[in-house]
């Protein structure tokens, strides 16, 4: 059965009125005097990540000082405040923000730390994030952990309301990534690094009928997003978590294409993009963890409104693995040196695929629908196109998958695709 990915969209008492003054006021009013380059790196992660994920959890430490050298400021600001979590006392249930702050110190140390702590910020205690005393506390740490939950908490309580300006602990964070520190986070804690048109919640297939809005939304299914950002730790592309796992491909070309962006970096659960150097010309990017990293790139695609519905054609996907790295500026995928092209060999057709975004309407579904018929498609020595549909109707959207002589499929164990480079994506209503 799905667990669907609601966590994160329960709406804050009194966060509508102020979703809709950010939205409204000018862009260049965020971060008005902040300097984005970095000397320091960035570790997100698309949610789901395990308690013995060492290799992400290693990479954070490592990045921190290394084992017995690091000390980890955990931020969980995303989660419900104590006072409305009604497991708060019992340790066992309770999913709070300093619940969960404790939770993520655990780990930390358990995995090699010498010290992690908790921020004690949240939506009940903003002002706590203008404290000189918790300043100290940041000034202490060499690396910093943003967990889950809602993004847009993150925003009402480490931000200034309209003017979307850092508090004082959002900007001694700012200052250690600039000076070489390593801020991380899973889900919402990754979906808050973002800069502008920050996602705020969504479904595929209702963002490919409906488009999106600029707000935050009580319906879950309605793609929504915040005009001003997040932090704006990662300005290269647009930011979308849980994609296999929740179908999000579709939310995140249609958010794409109407906002302007040429590109977006999707994150899969349980997987790291590590980004040194986050917004210089030289910033770099690598994937650590079991899944992957979708990259589309819509610099030559185009949308058509038509009497049917959306349409985009035009875009391209790649999806990296374990050890890949990618290259911002030049819009290059560097494979990992163990991985060889794949030589199609597959036969048979590319199994047909009537829910490509992993509806949540759809008790038979699969995760990872989408990359699943691309990577099929990579495998077949007799087809060069593929097609997949939505699962709901009215209209239904087929997704058209294709490659040419610049598509490359590598290979890690010599027989399945891996990493793809450079498919054509076209989406189409019927």
């Amino acid at each position: 059965m799905r667990v669907p990915h609601r966590a994160g969209r329960t709406v804050l008492a009194g966060s509508t009125a102020l979703l809709l003054a950010l939205a409204a006021a000018p862009t260049a009013m965020a971060h008005p005097a902040a300097d984005h380059r970095s000397a320091g790196s960035l570790v997100l992660v698309g949610g789901g990540l395990k308690d013995d994920n060492d290799q992400v959890y290693g990479e954070i430490i490592d990045r921190a000082g290394g084992k017995g050298h690091a000390r980890i400021g955990v931020l969980t600001a995303a989660s419900v405040p104590e006072s409305q979590d009604p497991h708060a006392g019992d340790p066992a249930t309770c999913s709070n923000s300093a619940c969960n702050g404790a939770y993520y110190a655990g780990l930390f140390t358990r995995h090699g730390a010498a010290d992690a702590q908790w921020i004690p910020v949240d939506i009940e205690h903003v002002a706590a994030a203008d404290s000189d005393r918790l300043v100290e506390q940041i000034n202490g740490m060499t690396g910093f952990f943003f967990g889950g939950g809602d993004q847009y908490r993150y925003v009402t309580s480490l931000m200034h309301g309209a003017a979307h300006t850092d508090s004082k602990v959002l900007a001694a964070i700012r200052a250690k990534l600039a000076r070489g520190a390593v801020v991380a986070g899973s889900s919402a804690g990754a979906q808050i690094m973002a800069g502008a048109d920050m996602i705020t919640g969504g479904e595929s297939y209702e963002g490919l009928r409906d488009g999106s809005r600029a707000g935050y939304f009580e319906d879950a299914s309605t793609l929504g997003y915040l005009p001003q950002g997040g932090f704006g730790f990662l300005r290269s592309g647009l930011l979308d978590t849980h994609t296999g796992t929740s179908g999000r491909e579709g939310r995140s070309l249609r958010l794409a294409a109407d906002t302007g962006h040429q590109r977006v970096y999707a994150l899969e659960e349980n997987t790291a993009l590590v980004v040194e150097r986050a917004g210089s010309r030289v910033e770099s990017m690598r994937v650590v963890g079991p899944q992957g990293l979708a990259v589309f790139d819509l610099r030559d695609a185009r949308t058509r409104e038509g009497a049917a519905g959306w349409s985009l054609s035009g875009a391209d996907y790649s999806y990296l693995t374990d050890g890949d790295r990618y290259d911002p500026r030049h819009w290059r995928v560097r494979p990992a040196a163990d991985k060889t092209r794949l030589r199609p060999r597959e036969q048979t057709a590319v199994p047909e695929n009537n829910d490509v975004f992993y509806s949540l309407a759809n008790a038979d579904g699969v995760p990872y629908s989408f990359l699943g018929t691309a990577r099929a498609l990579a495998s077949s020595a007799v087809q060069r196109e593929a097609t997949a549909s939505t699962f709901e109707s009215g209209p239904r959207f087929t997704v058209t998958f294709a490659k040419d002589r610049r598509f490359t499929a590598l290979t890690g164990d010599g027989t399945e695709a891996a990493t793809l480079i450079g498919m054509h994506v076209s989406v189409d209503p019927a």
